[in-house]
């Protein structure tokens, strides 16, 4: 399964259901080089979050969710402060941020730097990570 599979289709490693945050563009401080650090660029994120929303939909009941828009704030402000020298670091805090702080099962975060590299449309990577990734 490719990458680009595994966000359409939003399979993690934990079944369940799944909410989606698809192509959050942010400016942020990122990477090795001189220039990169200088000023904000464009990083576009993409998470999955495993979870269940059975009580929630059957209660229809707001509190029963994990909050799409609190996660987003949260991940935007992580971006924006942070200043990681790997996209690698920003994905793992934000998969951070959706299990431990939001109670995802799992998530799996795609964090890309569009223009990064010439000729291609951007570079980036993807990871999933569950509660056992974060324990200890």
């Amino acid at each position: 399964m490719t990458s680009g599979e595994a966000m359409t289709s939003g399979e993690a490693t934990t079944s369940g259901d799944t909410i989606l945050i698809k192509n959050l563009l942010v400016r942020a401080i990122i990477g090795l080089n001189d220039w990169e650090r200088e000023k904000p660029q464009d990083v576009l994120i993409n998470i999955a979050m495993v979870t269940d929303v059975r009580r929630a939909a059957i209660g229809d009941d707001p509190a029963e969710i994990l909050n799409y828009r609190t996660v987003a704030k949260d991940v935007i402000a992580l971006a924006e402060d942070s200043q990681p020298l790997l996209v690698e670091t920003l994905a793992t805090d934000i998969a951070r941020v959706c299990v431990v702080d939001h109670g995802a099962l799992s998530a799996t975060v795609r964090v890309e730097k569009p223009g990064a590299l010439r000729f291609a449309e951007s570079v980036g990577v993807e990871i999933t990570r569950d509660r056992t990734d974060f324990d200890g």
